[in-house]
């Protein structure tokens, strides 16, 4: 593992000390990193030790989504089906729940860099963002904040909104971007995208969606009013899942196709797919074992 690094070296210590079976899938995660993505996970790793976290409580974190979804995906393969299927049903045991919400938060950003399909997704933002567009960006949901700050980095946008109904999401992306980025004209709000009256119909000039769509009841809702919100030429980015179960996954799609029809039923369309199967399997392999499979499409209105 690169030396330069250490922060890094120390939580895969952590990790492994409490999960000693996990050390090769994460050395070999380290080592597909580039020099860049290593340096920025170590960077997150300083922000939260400055916050007064530990390398300890991030290893925990860490452990705590994939303990988790390790036993969705035994309730998955047992039953065919997700364990809850409507929002109230994990309201309160995950949203509701801010010191799970925190863990969750913590956890779920580490994965960016050390889940395959996590970074794959997070590089094609990168790859795909237009880096010369001005105007107006809305990010629904950012979670811990790692796609809006790439955003903010590679993008040249005059104006940035984020919404999230989480509390504790709207918390951690307001403390990322004005740790590693205080001057971007961003605006965090913790509110609904849905029943934002003040957010006009064609007014943005790029929206991205990352892992929404399998958590909320309704996706098409959603893909709706994305269409209705963006620009005729805007740049729209949406991430999300196919048969890939988690503690407050309740939306399941079983095929590509099925995910694909919705989003141009809904007033977009596709203009560039990335579909990523589970972890040494391929995408025919996938679908047939019902394995997840992580998509990541950039759309354009239709």
């Amino acid at each position: 593992m690169d030396d330069t690094a250490p922060l890094v070296t120390d939580l895969v210590e952590n990790i492994t000390e409490q999960y000693p079976v996990h050390r090769a899938f994460l050395n070999q995660a380290i080592s597909g990193g580039t020099p860049e993505e290593i340096t920025r996970l170590s960077k997150y790793l300083e922000f939260c030790l400055a916050k007064g976290l530990t390398l300890e409580y991030l290893a925990e974190c860490y452990l705590t989504i994939l303990g988790d979804t390790l036993e969705e995906q035994l309730y998955f393969r047992d039953n065919g089906s997700y364990r809850h299927s409507t929002f109230d049903e994990v309201a309160e045991s995950v949203y509701h729940d801010r010191d799970y919400m925190d863990r969750y938060m913590y956890g779920l950003a580490i994965t960016n860099f050390l889940w395959p399909n996590h970074l794959a997704m997070a590089r094609f933002l990168r790859e795909t963002l237009p880096r010369d567009r001005s105007g107006r960006y809305l990010e629904i949901g950012p979670g811990h904040g790692f796609l809006l700050l790439s955003a903010l980095e590679v993008g040249s946008f005059d104006e940035v909104l984020a919404v999230d109904l989480s509390a504790a999401s709207v918390e951690q992306t307001r403390t990322i971007i004005d740790h590693f980025n205080p001057d971007a004209p961003a605006h965090v709000e913790q509110r609904d995208f849905l029943e934002a009256a003040d957010l006009e119909p064609g007014s943005f000039d790029a929206i991205v969606m990352g892992e929404v769509l399998e958590h909320v009841e309704k996706p098409d809702v959603f893909l709706r009013r994305i269409a209705e919100l963006a620009k005729d030429d805007a740049y729209i980015f949406v991430t999300t899942c196919i048969n890939a179960p988690a503690v407050d996954h309740i939306f399941l799609w079983r095929t590509t196709d099925e995910l694909e029809q919705m989003i141009t039923d809904n007033g977009l369309t596709i203009v560039e797919p990335l579909r990523l199967p589970y972890e040494g399997k391929s995408l025919e392999e996938s679908r047939e074992l019902n394995l997840p499979i992580n998509v990541a499409y950039v759309l354009a209105k239709a």
